[in-house]
């Protein structure tokens, strides 16, 4: 198995449990290391630049209000509010959990934990960490900012939706937000959220199409102790955790029909029943959903339930490709380039003249995402201070003088891209147009940053 590229701190005070997730670990990521004095984690922060920290709530045996933990993560958020934080208990309380993420935490895993589960975890927080949508919202939310500061764009269709969402984010309407892959589908949720009155409160968000039918129920409505084999303890579910806040579904266009039957049961009597029990828990929440599959379309199929659709779809709110917004290109270029030449320390980073008109002829397949990893990208390899054309290697941009690329990896990218462009951003139809199935394609765009 090829390891991911990240790196990793593992922080408890418990050795036993630091050696058994390293050596776990260690075989998928490249980079994972321990620490079990908390006091040392302000010089590690300063010694590595982590992706991810794995942070246990309780470092002395015999508590279990969670102090520590959560003035650990205060200082890491402060510190390094660009790396995502996982917070570790044994005990899973409701109100550790609702605490954590409030103060920047990124999701939480009790122990002692599947492995499976452990790795999953991690993956789905890097995955959260690379797309510029969460990485906005959650520095948007560490300031205190609105996330209306980090929908950049002046064209009439990005006004168009900021007034829609001035109008709809008061309400307690549950908003449908269709969209390609990397339009910003999460950040416009958040902007929702954040203009609300459910805005001091938690804002929850669960990738559908990253859940297994097996684990669907387990981790939107809980578990109790003992439910199923590996229930080792309690495990409070997203709604749950929701409660009083905003619950925001990615693809939920993902979702198998027995799964959508689920869904729409806790959606119309606002109660879960965690797996194992049989105690009904009345949640409050606002629901956000998000797609980009052509959910009509599938009703017509026999693919999605229309009374879903009914259910979550008050108002629709359509985030615009960003072959379409006419003159954002350059504004968002301009906002990635100051934003990464400060996390690289390139002062005075500048995009050559000549490139603006190259940016905004292409058709960017994936859209605000792929522009700003165009510009991360870029950054990082160019030795000038005028970021050429050859430093931002757009697919299909060729510039004179240089062969054809043969190179597989990039070749492969484009065509994923291609698929992708050819498709409306449809993951089902593109994996199923390149020969593959939908989970290899997902594997492939998380490879390649897509």
């Amino acid at each position: 198995m090829e390891k991911v590229k990240a790196g990793i701190l593992i922080v408890d005070d418990d050795k036993d449990i630091l050696a058994t997730a390293k050596m776990f670990l260690k075989q998928r990521f490249d980079q994972v290391q321990t620490e079990s004095n908390p006091t040392e984690i302000e010089a590690r922060l300063k010694e590595y630049e982590y992706d991810v920290v794995l942070l246990d709530m309780n470092f002395k045996k015999g508590e279990q209000d969670g102090a520590a933990g959560l003035n650990a993560l205060s200082g890491i958020v402060k510190q390094a509010p660009g790396t995502t934080v996982i917070m570790m208990t044994a005990y899973g309380e409701v109100n550790l959990a609702v605490e954590a993420m409030k103060n920047g935490a990124a999701d939480f895993i009790t122990k002692p934990w599947r492995n499976e589960k452990l790795f999953s975890t991690i993956t789905n927080a890097l995955k959260l960490k690379k797309s510029s949508e969460q990485v906005e919202g959650l520095k948007a939310l560490q300031r205190g900012d609105s996330a209306f500061a980090e929908l950049k764009g002046s064209s009439q269709s990005m006004l168009d939706v900021l007034n829609i969402i001035r109008k709809v984010g008061p309400t307690d309407a549950s908003i449908l937000i269709r969209g390609e892959n990397g339009t910003g589908k999460e950040l416009a949720a958040r902007a929702i959220h954040e203009s609300s009155d459910r805005k001091d409160e938690i804002f929850v968000a669960v990738d559908l199409g990253s859940l297994t039918s097996s684990l669907f129920e387990s981790e939107l409505f809980g578990h109790v102790k003992g439910a199923f084999t590996d229930a080792k303890t309690d495990k409070v579910g997203r709604f749950e955790l929701a409660n009083g806040g905003t619950l925001f579904l990615d693809e939920v266009g993902n979702l198998p029909m027995p799964l959508q039957a689920k869904l729409l049961t806790a959606l119309q009597s606002r109660t879960i029943q965690r797996v194992g029990s049989s105690k009904s828990i009345s949640v409050d929440i606002r629901l956000v959903c998000a797609t980009n599959s052509p959910l009509p379309e599938m009703v017509a199929n026999g693919e999605f339930r229309q009374d879903l659709l009914y259910r979550i779809n008050t108002i629709e709110l359509e985030m615009p490709p960003l072959r379409e917004r006419k003159g954002d290109v350059a504004v968002l270029a301009n906002h990635f380039l100051s934003l990464y030449s400060k996390k690289y320390q390139r002062k005075g980073k500048v995009l050559d003249r000549h490139i603006l008109k190259h940016l905004d002829a292409y058709h960017w397949p994936g859209n605000v995402r792929e522009l700003q990893q165009t510009i991360e990208r870029a950054i990082i390899m160019s030795e000038d201070q005028a970021i050429q054309l050859s430093d931002v290697g757009l697919p299909g941009t060729r510039v004179e003088g240089e062969e054809t690329n043969l190179d597989l990896k990039s070749n492969e990218k484009r065509l994923i891209l291609k698929a992708l462009e050819k498709n409306g951003g449809n993951v089902t139809h593109a994996a199923k147009d390149l020969g593959i199935d939908r989970l290899a394609l997902y594997r492939r765009m998380e490879k390649y940053g897509i």
